[in-house]
């Protein structure tokens, strides 16, 4: 007989949320390992004695960790999201017949909290991790990505020099029609400061950008598609965002320019754990932000008796500054060095106990000096040899050229710590390690960035930028923790089970040999 179902809502329900959700169920399992209740006292300076009860700050971070394990980047949408979940629902501590809190109660409990809560919550959930093997401390791999910032280029503005905008720009730049109008999308009010919107650049920097506006400066705007978005040049040094003035403009090989925040992340390649997450500006070098990241990752790690040894980063953390320091912290560095260093001119031999350089010809160029090279603000030594040493040598056309009286050149001041950090980047170690880079930080960035939220910044500013990567994190090694912890509650019963197996073998084996003495094991 065929059955019709008839639905009819009752006025009265005898329900228990904790039974609709299975033993197994993943939030089930994360409302037990997740204990938030020291929320209650970093949090309480924060709050005011009188008025309406605020949302509660383990509930806050509950639902903000599960808009990054469901991939939600919008408080609205988290919202709706988990309305709809009785698993989320009972995770967060709310039965089925109560509100969640507003959208808007999310974003401004945001604001309300400083980075300092964030980073504590972070640090705790790593800390669970250590304390269950999942971090071995002793090599750690960096690398940087850019996350989308939550403005437009379509709001970009020109900034403003001292001196008149319009004959300013005529000097030192190609102006398009699109600069000279309005901007395309006008924003709703301008954030930045004075300094953000003057031109701070010297006027290196400035004629470097007119050299590379100068084949901008005939056609720009009859080319083909010059009306369309994101088709004139802009820089950091002659544009800035009036919606969002933290952000900045960047750009990768093969995509378009776009405001961006830089996030540097540390993994540890035990099994992947996030050790270390913040937001920089996307203007800055990888190579300027290595040893602060260093400086907080030795602290954090020594916090929890772990030894930091082995620094493991690609060749944009390249710099003699940085090798000296990572030595000089007691630190083994695997950076592969820029293909632009060499130690010194081609064909040229380095004297290291002598501290000079000898020519194809046998002839000794000594050291002169040291100097700070302006352009790069790096140390540099420089190496001269006198005029009459040159005078008729045979490759002296070869080697000076047709002006030049004397051999001079300059090389790196650290030129010993990038040779020894070379071979230790070209042993077998070090090929090791490479591998252990591709294969551990690249990864984990492309799961925040694609399945943990972070493809884009939904808020303002740096520091909230800052609270949204340490979010995504922490909700990224939790989910690491539950895995790991599942994967060894398992193998520890199959552990004990042989181990069972074993001893009553072994017991049956001593009471036939106690029967028979003839017997042997």
């Amino acid at each position: 007989m065929q059955g019709k179902k008839v639905f009819q809502e009752k006025l009265f329900n005898s329900f228990s949320l904790s039974s609709r959700v299975p033993k197994e169920n993943f939030y089930r399992r994360l409302n037990e390992v997740c204990n938030f209740n020291f929320l209650y006292i970093l949090t309480e300076k924060y709050y005011g004695l009188s008025g309406q009860n605020s949302i509660d700050p383990v509930v806050f971070f509950k639902l903000c960790l599960v808009g990054y394990l469901e991939n939600i980047i919008s408080d609205r949408k988290l919202i709706s999201h988990c309305s709809m979940r009785l698993d989320i629902m009972y995770f967060v501590g709310y039965d089925i017949d109560e509100e969640l809190p507003w959208h808007s109660t999310i974003s401004r409990t945001r604001q309300l909290f400083p980075e300092l809560i964030f980073e504590q919550v972070f640090t705790k959930v790593l800390q669970l991790c250590i304390e269950n093997g999942m971090v071995s401390g002793h090599t750690q791999t960096i690398d940087s990505a850019p996350v989308k910032a939550n403005a437009s280029m379509d709001t970009l503005e020109l900034k403003v020099p001292e001196e008149e905008l319009e004959e300013h720009l005529q000097k030192i730049r190609a102006i398009s029609s699109m600069d000279k109008e309005q901007p395309r999308r006008k924003s709703k009010g301008d954030k930045s400061g004075k300094d953000q919107r003057k031109i701070r650049a010297n006027t290196k920097e400035l004629t470097a950008i007119k050299s590379r506006n100068k084949r901008w400066s005939k056609d720009q705007d009859q080319r083909p598609g010059a009306g369309n978005k994101g088709s004139k040049y802009t820089s950091n040094k002659t544009h800035y965002s009036p919606t969002d003035p933290d952000a900045r403009i960047s750009v990768k090989p093969g995509k378009a320019r776009k405001l961006n925040y830089q996030s540097q992340l540390s993994v540890d390649i035990a099994n992947h754990v996030i050790t270390d997450i913040k937001a920089y500006h996307a203007d800055g070098k990888d190579n300027q932000q290595l040893q602060d990241i260093v400086k907080r990752l030795q602290r954090r790690l020594w916090q929890q008796d772990l030894l930091f040894k082995n620094c493991v980063a690609d060749t944009g953390y390249s710099s003699g500054e940085n090798y000296a320091f990572l030595e000089g912290q007691g630190l083994k560095s695997f950076i592969p060095p820029h293909g632009t260093y060499k130690g010194g001119p081609d064909g040229f031999m380095y004297n290291e106990s002598e501290d000079h350089y000898v020519c194809p010809q046998g002839k000794v160029i000594p050291f002169t000096k040291e100097f700070l090279d302006s352009r790069t603000k790096t140390k540099k030594k420089e190496y001269r040899a006198r005029k009459h040493i040159c005078i008729g040598c045979p490759i002296r056309r070869i080697c000076l050229g047709k002006r030049a009286q004397e051999k001079k050149f300059s090389v790196t001041y650290y030129r010993a710590e990038y040779e020894r950090n070379i071979t230790r980047v070209n042993s077998k170690q070090g090929r090791y390690m490479k591998g252990k880079r591709q294969s551990t930080v690249e990864p984990v960035f492309g799961t925040l960035t694609q399945f943990m939220g972070l493809r884009k910044i939904n808020t303002i500013g740096i520091k909230q930028a800052n609270k949204i990567m340490h979010m995504s994190a922490i909700a990224y090694n939790l989910k690491k923790y539950l895995k790991f912890t599942k994967k060894h509650v398992k193998s520890g019963a199959g552990q004990f089970a042989l181990l069972f197996l074993v001893k009553n073998v072994i017991g049956k084996s001593f009471l036939a040999i106690l029967r028979d003495p003839k017997l042997t094991l």
